[in-house]
């Protein structure tokens, strides 16, 4: 046995090092693009875009991007106006796609360009849309209106940048230079980063006596959304107010978004409490953050109440508020409603990579390995297998049941396929060590993952809570205290300490090593954290060793 034991770690360790050392050579080891999809990104600046619903509902885990595509999806046929203009070879005309549009026998309405519009400004093809909007402008297959011109000062603004843009809006006909066209340009303005020049069209808006949009005031509170910016945000809202403009669904789930990022329930729940005062109506999306931040904190019975709201106020088959449902599900190990949920996922025309990774995880916290293995099947055969986070999945399943040995096995597998551990990984390995008994293993993966560059956003995501938390319970069980306060001194920085349960596993280290800490209620109290009936009780018990 012992033999045995010395063999898997020196196996184990071997392939660690092979890893780190082909790692340690990229200042790129973990880009943002590898961490979005088993990540949840807390930083409302990437998480919330504009209205755009699918952009605002990122916070999930994964705040999760991931955009591999499937083949069928390749092969997509051109049979729409935006089809083909996507499709033209880079350096192609656009008037190209339009001829042959125009040539099978079709007009081209205004429908078909915003709709080509859209999609081009969601896969961020801004130079093809400029393109777009010039040759309509040029060739006028209707006559140009507000929205056509504000799309070309838009992309133009992006492109060749603010003065150019400047530049354009002066040229427009008066006609059209009305609050559409202000509010576009100040919007751009704004996704530029230049407040000051946004503040002052907003200024000369006022004077014309045009209106100004709730997007305007959502994308400002958005950029004074970091910890050193936020004391702005009340003075947005009361100019936002000033200028009688009402507070959108869409301004709620921000302010919503960021007292969830903040780990701050009460304050969650005074913005919502805001929000009912208003009578402004909630949303799937803002049933989605509040009952995620629930889960989050371990305050299932109020969960589960959101996800009826959520369930109750879906609008069609939204596969991101399906993916929020999976996370939600696989919290609560309702395992009949997680499968349920899964069905109708697969039931879609085509089902994202993003979510076979969500729905993995998901029954991993219920315990059902098998049903993630299936699922891991699945997406294996369906997907390149080129993006960390698709092993990541499965390694957390084997880890939280301490399946060390398929763990690493999986683990070795990645390797084969060029993708390489980030500290997610490391940490998910150190959990499986732990539950498998082998402290000295996982101690030395900890210092193995501690050696690669991990970025702020995914410290503040829910794989390092989850990680962190569940070595800190394990720590807790053995009574190792000094490495259960490295533990929770990570935790402390990403704000997770304000959670009861968090400091709760801390006293229990400490009660389970006998060692009596007086300061522990003190440091709880002061980080933001409330005691309840548990932590007086584990106080209670730790006084027996004060000597």
């Amino acid at each position: 046995m012992q033999a045995a034991s010395h063999l898997f770690e020196r196996r184990f360790f071997l392939a660690f090092r092979r890893a780190l050392s082909i790692s340690c050579s990229s200042q790129h080891l973990l880009s943002p693009r590898t961490l979005r999809f088993s990540t949840q990104v807390t930083d409302v600046s990437e998480s919330i875009k504009e209205e755009d619903a699918e952009e605002e509902i990122r916070y999930s885990a994964r705040t999760i991007s991931g955009e591999e595509s499937t083949r069928e999806d390749k092969e997509e046929a051109p049979r729409s106006l935006c089809g083909r203009i996507e499709k033209l070879e880079r350096g192609d005309p656009v008037g190209s796609a339009f001829q042959s549009w125009m040539g099978d026998g079709f007009p081209i309405h205004r429908g078909d360009i915003f709709h080509t519009i859209n999609r081009l400004r969601k896969r961020k093809f801004n130079k093809r849309a400029l393109e777009v909007m010039e040759w309509v402008i040029r060739e006028r297959p209707y006559m140009p209106k507000q929205l056509d011109y504000s799309f070309l000062l838009e992309f133009t603004a992006k492109l060749h940048g603010i003065p150019q843009g400047e530049k354009l809006f002066s040229h427009i006909p008066s006609e059209f230079q009305d609050e559409l066209l202000y509010n576009n340009l100040v919007m751009v303005c704004l996704d530029k980063g230049m407040i000051r020049l946004s503040l002052a069209y907003m200024k000369k808006m006022r004077e014309l006596g045009h209106s100004i949009s709730y997007m305007v005031f959502n994308r400002l509170i958005i950029l004074h959304s970091s910890p050193s910016r936020r004391k702005s945000i009340p003075k947005i809202l009361t100019q936002m107010k000033a200028d009688k403009v009402s507070r959108h669904v869409s301004t709620y789930n921000i302010l919503l978004k960021m007292e969830a990022n903040q780990h701050n329930i009460q304050g969650l729940n005074k913005v919502f409490d805001d929000m009912n005062r208003a009578n402004v109506e909630p949303n799937e999306i803002t049933f989605c953050i509040i009952a995620t931040a629930h889960a989050v904190a371990r305050l299932y019975t109020a969960c589960e109440t959101y996800i009826e709201e959520i369930e109750k106020s879906m609008t069609g088959k939204n596969w991101l508020t399906l993916d929020i449902l999976v996370i939600l599900y696989g919290y609560l190990k309702k395992s009949k409603d997680l499968e349920r949920t899964w069905r109708i996922i697969q039931e879609q025309p085509r089902v994202k990579s993003k979510s076979y990774v969500l729905a993995i995880e998901a029954f991993g916290r219920i315990g059902d390995v098998n049903r993630g293995e299936e699922i891991w099947s699945k997406m294996k055969s369906n997907y390149e297998m080129k993006s960390t986070e698709m092993f990541n999945c499965l390694i957390s399943v084997y880890c939280r049941r301490g399946c060390i040995s398929k763990a690493t096995g999986l683990y070795r597998e990645m390797e084969t396929y060029g993708c390489k551990a980030n500290s997610i990984t490391f940490r998910h390995l150190v959990v499986g060590c732990l539950k498998a008994g082998l402290k000295k293993e996982a101690l030395k993966t900890m210092e193995l993952g501690m050696g690669v560059m991990t970025s702020s956003s995914v410290k503040r995501s829910m794989p390092w809570m989850e990680t962190g938390y569940e070595m800190l319970e394990v720590f807790a069980e053995i009574g190792d205290v000094e490495n259960a306060e490295k533990v929770f001194d990570e935790l402390r920085k990403g704000n997770y300490t304000k959670y009861t349960f968090v400091y709760n596993a801390l006293i229990k280290c400490y009660v389970k090593a006998k060692v009596c800490d007086s300061n522990l209620l003190k440091r709880m109290i002061l980080g933001g954290s409330r005691p309840d009936s548990e932590t007086y009780s584990l106080l209670k018990v730790l006084e027996q060793f004060r000597r």
